[in-house]
């Protein structure tokens, strides 16, 4: 048969007219869309083989097809493929090309289809290896937080709030907090995945098909649970595409979270932690500066994954059902927002491997602003039948001795304390040491040291 040498658009027949340059210009997806090749050609492929076990094309057909669509994937992987503007996007390119390989059999692929069922289909393929490649980087954070924690469950620091210093915690269980951020930035994820069980392939352009497809055969070959049950909405929906853009802006936040604190704890003021030369930048004009670009690199990213869930959230907001031109741009705002995120989760974990706190440092600030005071309020309501409300008046009347006469809780005398409070015995002394603080805190989830070990150990058990 002859190779078919029509090099028009697929609707020239009745749309007599080029399209305009301008809108070649911006109307074409290819660019964008082309990272959907491998998707595109396996679910052209499977939506084949169905139309020949429901005898609508002949063995024959199916044959050339496949072989075709081969071919042309490894002329993609190969770098051999020539992708064109005037073919608007990746569907048309390759069925083009496969005009080209084996004739006029390449009409018959689109039998039964749109490409408004196809594109959505691919999508949902593309999504959920998206989502199984953020998993894995989420995955190298939380062992690299778990392997630090492990080293420093008796590194002493003050727990803030308002950045004052509140209680004394443990270093370990502050990034054990980290851990569960992104465990459930893991879980969204993964729900995500769960989201994208039904199979759009044989809705059609909105209506269905009038051909006997069997669109449970697509939907097991494909990977899917379930057809949709609804051929408008299918082409309709992209909440799957809202689901994944905000889980991926919510994982965003929570790294620029994390990069804000150890921009902070990093600055001379505070001098928790340091970074290695390998994660700074030094300054033009100040040969002293060792600056963390790459912490306000990733703060900065968070701003690109809010705007590209906001843009569609706006290109939905309007648009009545069944498909349209505004939903072209679903795929740019998901492949940018998803480089960006492995991009950012990739460089935090390089981060976080070459960040050494200053032990010193911590202990030091740990024992300024009075950060045992909590405990010795809870001591008074155990030890002298206090109400916590009356605890807590009596343990500020310390404070106010204590910053009066410039002097730390710890450094209070038995007799400067019973002044204020006769019942006290020596046995108080002991809770303002930092450690005993930090080990009473017991309860399920404090910072205790044990809940620590016990809680690195469950993650270790489930990722290892």
């Amino acid at each position: 048969m002859s190779k078919n040498k029509n090099n028009h658009a697929i609707w020239a027949t009745r749309i007599k007219k080029n399209t305009s340059n301008i809108f070649q210009k911006v109307g074409n997806s290819i660019d964008i869309d082309k990272r959907l090749y491998k998707e595109d050609i396996s679910g052209s492929i499977v939506h084949v083989e169905m139309l020949f076990r429901q005898k609508i094309i002949s063995f024959k057909i199916k044959n050339k097809i496949i072989y075709g669509l081969n071919k042309i994937e490894k002329e993609i992987s190969k770098n051999k493929f020539q992708f064109k503007n005037e073919y608007e996007d990746i569907h048309m390119n390759i069925e083009k090309r496969l005009f080209q390989i084996i004739g006029e059999e390449a009409g018959y692929l689109h039998t039964g289809r749109s490409r408004n069922d196809q594109v959505i289909t691919d999508l949902k393929i593309w999504l959920r290896s998206a989502n199984k490649e953020i998993d894995k980087n989420l995955n190298k954070i939380i062992k690299t937080i778990l392997n630090i924690s492990e080293k420093n469950i008796e590194t002493l620091m003050p727990g803030f709030t308002h950045l004052k210093n509140a209680q004394a915690i443990s270093f370990g269980h502050y990034l054990m907090a980290y851990v569960e951020i992104f465990n459930r930035d893991k879980k969204r994820f993964k729900d995500n995945i769960s989201n994208l069980y039904e199979n759009p392939l044989g809705v059609s352009a909105l209506a269905g098909t009038s051909f006997n497809i069997d669109r449970n055969y697509t939907t097991k070959k494909l990977g899917f649970k379930i057809p949709s049950n609804n051929s408008i909405d299918t082409v309709s929906d992209r909440d799957f595409v809202l689901d994944f853009l905000y889980n991926a802006a919510i994982c965003s936040m929570h790294i620029s979270r994390i990069s804000e604190e150890l921009i902070i704890w990093n600055s001379d003021g505070f001098n928790l932690i340091s970074l290695s030369d390998k994660i700074v930048t030094g300054s033009s004009i100040m040969p002293q500066k060792k600056n963390p670009d790459l912490l306000e690199f990733l703060r900065g990213k968070c701003g690109n994954t809010y705007g590209n869930l906001l843009s569609m959230f706006t290109i939905l907001k309007g648009l009545p059902l069944s498909y349209y031109k505004d939903l072209q741009d679903d795929k740019e705002n998901i492949f940018k927002t998803f480089d960006t995120l492995v991009d950012c989760l990739k460089i935090l974990d390089e981060i976080l491997k070459n960040i050494h706190p200053n032990k010193k440092k911590m202990l030091e600030l740990a024992k300024t602003g009075f950060i045992t005071a909590t405990d010795f309020a809870d001591y008074l309501v155990k030890n002298h039948s206090f109400s916590f409300r009356k605890a807590y008046q009596k343990t500020a009347e310390i404070v106010n001795f204590a910053e009066k006469n410039k002097k730390k809780l710890e450094e209070l005398s038995i007799n400067e304390l019973k002044k204020i409070e006769p019942k006290l015995s020596t046995d108080v002394l002991k809770v303002f040491d930092l450690k005993n603080s930090v080990n009473s805190k017991k309860s399920y989830g404090g910072t205790a040291f044990n809940n620590i070990k016990k809680m690195i150990f469950k993650y270790k058990r489930d990722l290892w």
